[in-house]
């Protein structure tokens, strides 16, 4: 059991934001040789994927499957990354509420994030590179993470006057990240491949 358990870390999971039960539209083959396929969103560090879907198995937006390693796939045949423009229309449309649920259902890991936040430069703190959160903002998070660690998005919210959604404002940078490639600093999407 402990096996399992020590694997278990190294499973990469993610939610699907699409499901195309013929396939790809872009795949040329007949419909007949088309497998299910879809896009998908690592819930850990928010890689996007094209997934190939096993055929006996029919999923629904948000389910949840193993994307790594292979040999712990049970629905997922292949699956490589894809950027943000390479997704669905469907799946673009999906993604923020995907993210929106990830935040929230992983309060404790982005709150943590306010908690632990560092400067990137001597000019510029990971909190400026949320949506909305200027020098005034920022140094009063770091004020209250002082004096005790914050442990919800509401005490955040309660605690720094001016803070109103904290999530929001998380889910916000999280789609930025994933919808712009030049960005020079990413603080969620890719994370854990690079610590790989």
């Amino acid at each position: 059991m402990s096996e399992v358990d020590s694997d278990e870390t190294d499973v990469r999971r993610a939610v699907v934001l699409d499901y195309l039960a013929h396939g790809l539209s872009g795949d040329g083959r007949p419909q007949y040789a088309k497998s299910p396929a879809g896009y998908a969103l690592d819930v850990e560090d928010f890689g996007l994927y094209q997934v190939a879907f096993d055929e006996d198995t029919r999923l629904t937006i948000g389910s949840e499957v193993v994307i790594e390693p292979a040999d712990e796939r049970d629905v997922v045949v292949d699956c490589q990354e894809v950027e943000y423009g390479a997704l669905s229309s469907g799946a673009q449309t999906e993604l923020e509420y995907v993210v929106e649920d990830l935040v929230e259902e992983n309060e404790e890991r982005f709150v943590d994030f306010y908690n632990d936040a560092q400067p990137i430069t001597l000019r510029l703190h990971q909190l400026n590179l949320l949506p909305g959160i200027g020098k005034k903002l920022r140094n009063g998070i770091l004020d209250e993470r002082k004096r005790k660690p914050f442990e919800s998005f509401e005490e955040l919210s309660e605690r720094v006057s001016g803070l109103h959604d904290p999530s929001d404002i998380l889910v916000e940078r999280i789609l930025e990240e994933l919808r712009d490639d030049d960005l020079k600093y990413r603080t969620f999407v890719g994370r854990q491949q690079e610590q790989d």
